[in-house]
């Protein structure tokens, strides 16, 4: 599907300016006084300077004849004394000299004797056809005439132009996207098949309404795609259109919205009157919350142009002809902040949940987004999608166009596994730092990542360590990753605990081998502190007993109302920290213990990354032996 391109203001094309600079260059040739002085003879004089071999060159052009002096001539000397010589005044005593001249031949006298004249006396004779008069007239005087008359037709219609930009300020800006031979259909969208087993019932709609009509079903006016950002809502609504073979007008809500107060609504207006003519239709809205959101929300605020613009919406929605065979899809990731007016049935019957993908999802997607791609035999997609957990389809897509973009830069012929997980660290990780650490700084980083890959090595409940490095990454001086062998959708206790062990393995490293603790452990302890407080408030997991305390301080709404402070007591309060602390206390002495009692082997992995900076799956097996514990839950632990 392409989009239909919206009339734009032209500015005065280029061709004209090269017209008019032609034009100009024909006016000073054509008037720019010549460098030789010239002077008009009559032919008796003429006759006599040829008779004297004063005559050097001549060229004659039907009636004219123009030709070049033998030497600078006076003028006293080419015509009648009596006559006034150009080019002089009374009283002036400087002589005037010619080097050129010309004179009109006399045709009706059909003097026959010129030409033999001009032979006798070694002139050189060159004829020319005649110019027509007339075209020369036209070009020098006509022609600059016509084109000034366009030149001010076009700045008269650009000006109109602009007074109708002026008028139109509140028509809508929605695009409308047309048919094509590589329109997008549901076989374009992978990881969301849950999304698009509700959509299709939508494209049944859209496809055969009548069958719903003869029963009395009235057609959902509105579905609401919600999801985190880069999952597939856009592309899903182009893929509705698509099935459904119907025109497909897509508009940002932040488009409705100007600095003057009517100028949304009327677009609004505008839209709906532009898809009742084309229906049936599907009428995209993205990010709706931008004009959706609650009114009454803020404090002392109040937007009037956002508040109207909602108004149309809502009374444009309601008021739908049953008949009437639109769609409307819009898309958000802050569900929470929406009006409820357009959350009631009759509006947005329906939301579809368009979640991040899951491992085959992922699969999915890396398939469509590699079908342009030179792979390498050793592509394992599955692999890839195993170790890209929480991405998004968006994210996925950049991870291809960086593995080739990485294949590139070192010249291969095909994007390798090896390109790939070099796009996967510097997507999630960040690029690599050109950073020169000391020794002694070198050593305390490969203690720290030590200690978090053996205590997920030796933990049970924790996933497999994928690859340990101390390179520089981003702002992390080292990396842990683990690669999860499933996608996970809830966790025991056992399994966060084990998380947060691996999150303090690093501390507790530096604490054992280094005889001291530095910043690097900031990221780590952060997460911990986290997931323990969730633990506690969110899921039950503390002495608080079973009710839930919402502390997350990254939601600004509450339910419907702001919350003034915190709903809980001072006491509770004392008691979610005991809680969190005693968590942390835990789990540093396990991991404390089990340092210690596997110090050797801590020190081994030191020295190997110490000495190879990057080491795999295999050679933590060789260093350490066997993994204990199955993979559960997935960790990225940071220096």
């Amino acid at each position: 599907m392409e989009s239909e391109k919206q009339p734009k203001r032209s500015n005065l094309n280029p061709i004209w300016w090269v017209i008019m600079v032609g034009l100009l260059a024909w006016n000073l040739y054509a008037f720019w006084p010549r460098s030789q002085p010239q002077i008009t003879l009559p032919y008796s004089s003429f006759i006599a300077q040829v008779k004297d071999d004063h005559v050097k060159t001549v060229q004659i052009s039907g009636s004219s004849i123009k030709g070049e002096f033998t030497q600078p001539m006076p003028g006293s000397d080419l015509i009648l004394p009596t006559a006034p010589v150009p080019g002089t005044t009374v009283g002036s005593t400087t002589p005037v000299t010619y080097t050129t001249f010309t004179t009109t031949y006399p045709e009706v006298v059909g003097d026959t004797t010129l030409l033999p004249l001009l032979t006798a006396h070694n002139v050189e004779v060159s004829v020319t056809p005649s110019s027509s008069p007339l075209l020369a007239l036209v070009l020098t005087y006509g022609l600059p005439i016509l084109l000034m008359v366009g030149f001010l037709v076009l700045l008269g219609r650009q000006a109109s132009r602009g007074q109708e930009t002026i008028f139109s300020f509140g028509r809508s800006k929605a695009r409308r996207f047309v048919e094509d031979n590589n329109k997008v259909t549901f076989k374009d969208v992978a990881g969301a098949d849950e999304a698009k087993r509700e959509l299709k019932e939508v494209v049944d709609f859209l496809r055969s309404p009548q069958k719903y009509h003869k029963l009395g079903a009235r057609i959902p006016r509105g579905v609401l795609l919600v999801g985190p950002p880069g999952t597939g809502k856009t592309l899903l609504g182009r893929a509705v259109a698509g099935e459904a073979n119907v025109p497909f007008y897509n508009i940002s809500a932040s488009e409705f919205v100007e600095m003057f107060v009517g100028v949304g609504a009327s677009r609004v207006r505008t839209l709906f009157e532009q898809a009742k003519t084309t229906a049936p239709a599907i009428v995209f809205i993205d990010e709706l919350d931008a004009v959706g959101r609650r009114r009454g929300a803020g404090i002392g605020t109040v937007n009037d142009e956002r508040e109207q613009t909602l108004n149309q919406l809502l009374v444009e929605m309601d008021g739908f002809d049953a008949n009437h065979e639109i769609i409307i899809l819009a898309a958000t990731n802050r569900p929470d902040v929406l009006d409820p007016a357009l959350l009631r049935p009759g509006r947005f019957d329906r939301q579809v949940n368009v979640a991040l993908p899951d491992r085959k999802g992922r699969e999915g997607i890396l398939q469509i987004h590699t079908r342009q791609i030179n792979l390498a035999s050793d592509i394992d997609l599955n692999t890839l999608a195993r170790s890209t957990t929480g991405l998004s389809g968006a994210d996925l897509a950049n991870l291809c166009n960086e593995a080739a973009l990485v294949a590139a830069s070192k010249n291969h012929d095909s994007v390798d596994m090896q390109d790939f997980e070099e796009a996967i660290d510097r997507i999630i990780l960040g690029e690599v730092r050109p950073l020169i650490l000391e020794e002694e700084d070198r050593r305390i980083v490969a203690y720290h990542e030590s200690g978090h890959a053996l205590v997920a090595w030796l933990t049970p409940n924790t996933d497999p360590v994928h690859k340990v490095t101390i390179i520089p990454h981003g702002r992390a001086l080292g990396v842990t990753e683990q690669m999860p062998e499933e996608d996970r959708y809830n966790y025991t206790k056992d399994e966060l605990l084990a998380r947060i062990r691996v999150m303090l393995g690093g501390r507790s490293a530096e604490e054992i081998a280094c005889d001291d603790i530095t910043t690097g452990a900031e990221n780590d302890l952060v997460e911990a502190t986290r997931l323990a407080r969730r633990m506690i408030t969110r899921w039950g997991m503390g002495s608080i007993g079973l009710q839930t305390i919402d502390t997350d301080e990254t939601q600004p709404f509450l339910g419907y109302e702001l919350t003034q402070g915190r709903d809980y007591s001072e006491q509770t309060a004392a008691l979610i920290d005991r809680n969190i602390q005693a968590i942390l206390d835990q789990c540093h002495n396990e991991v404390k213990s089990m340092l210690e009692r596997e110090h050797a082997k801590l020190d081994a992995l030191v020295d190997t990354l110490l000495k190879d900076e990057t080491i795999d799956q295999d050679d933590l097996e060789r260093i350490l032996g066997p993994r204990v514990g199955a993979a559960m839950l997935a960790v990225d632990s940071k220096a």
